[in-house]
């Protein structure tokens, strides 16, 4: 494995074990000593009341973990050795979050979902080390990833960036592409009464902005030629279509998968589409330039947006059980995604090679 694919898979690791932390402990509230033991559901019987759909979250979401921990851990030590530490990081991560919900009154702490996690992870790591040759040799996401992009430590931070933005797309309460909203963290707002053309208007708005900033961010990491930018942007807008398709299938119903595809929604990603193609070919300086103006416009334009009429009817409705937590942690990444783009670009932005 190259040195920086290997760096670039720490940095993915990194970040996922940082979302399982605080996905795990979301909504960090009422923090109390229960008044027993927080080790005793270590030895205690399984929990009465468990659901096949909490065996398989708990199964699914520690097998990145195993996986992207293989990866990182290839060029130091054999795939036997790597799958057992990445073993024991699970382990260790699993255990210490459960003794920690036991502080918080809204969670459950299960040694059931010890051994899924590490169940996860372990199927996780072992893939990994399946793998590994494919990714890293025979022309896989690595090698893909060293033709592809820049090389050194900024880019790496760049595409973990790109990554997390088509994490945001799993959130459902956001317009399309509308990162950065700080709204909730304030209070609720009142909502007014606005005109559909208004609302249309914003909402175009807010996606294209969001595609160009995209788009100028992954000019700065894309060592390719113009055309080779274009369909790669083109790839990462259909994936996050994908993704956000995804997230109201799963959220809501399947019929409403592509309720977020308003008049507004489709104006704004076909403009905006055809703005970032033409984006993607500025030079280095200015799209650093470009791409902080687009970021923050977009920003702003989030936070000023009229509230859907439909999504919050739609929201209120929507009993989110076992996504509470996990829409916990859409939302902050959503909310600070901007921001981290921001200080990137202003950082590293400007000279990535």
């Amino acid at each position: 494995m190259r040195p920086s694919s290997s760096r670039l898979a720490r940095y993915l690791l990194g970040a996922y074990w940082l979302l399982i932390v605080y996905g795990s402990l979301y909504p960090f509230l009422g923090w109390r000593d229960q008044g027993y033991s927080p080790f005793e559901f270590l030895t205690a019987p399984p929990p009465r009341y468990i659901t096949r759909f909490d065996i398989a979250l708990n199964f699914a979401a520690y097998m990145p973990l195993g996986f992207l921990a293989v990866l990182a851990l290839a060029r130091r030590l054999s795939g036997p050795a790597a799958i057992a530490l990445a073993t024991l990081l699970a382990l260790v991560t699993s255990t210490t979050l459960e003794i920690v919900q036991n502080y918080l009154p809204d969670r459950v702490a299960s040694n059931l979902d010890i051994a899924m996690n590490v169940l996860g992870a372990v199927v996780g790591a072992v893939a990994g080390h399946a793998g590994s040759r494919w990714i890293v040799e025979r022309r896989g996401l690595f090698v893909l990833r060293d033709r592809l992009f820049w090389h050194g430590a900024s880019v790496d931070l760049g595409l973990v960036l790109v990554a997390l933005w088509l994490f945001t797309q799993l959130n459902p309460e956001t317009l399309l592409f509308g990162n950065g909203d700080l709204r909730s963290l304030f209070g609720a707002t009142p909502p007014e009464l606005h005109p559909a053309e208004t609302f249309a208007r914003v909402e175009a708005a807010v996606a294209a902005t969001n595609i160009v900033a995209l788009a100028l961010l992954l000019g700065l990491l894309v060592n390719a030629p113009v055309a080779a930018r274009a369909l790669f942007l083109v790839v990462v807008i259909v994936a996050a279509l994908a993704v956000h398709a995804l997230a109201y299938a799963a959220l809501f119903t399947p019929q409403e998968m592509l309720a977020w595809l308003t008049p507004g929604a489709a104006i704004g990603l076909a403009t905006g589409t055809v703005a970032a193609l033409i984006a993607v070919a500025l030079r280095p300086r200015w799209a650093t330039t470009l791409c902080g103006v687009a970021l923050m416009a977009a920003t702003a334009l989030v936070n000023l947006a009229p509230e859907n009429p439909y999504l919050t009817q739609s929201l209120s409705a929507w009993p989110p059980g076992h996504f509470l937590n996990f829409n916990g942690l859409t939302r902050l990444v959503s909310a600070l995604w901007p921001f981290a783009a921001l200080t990137y670009v202003l950082a590293a932005g400007g000279r990535p090679r």
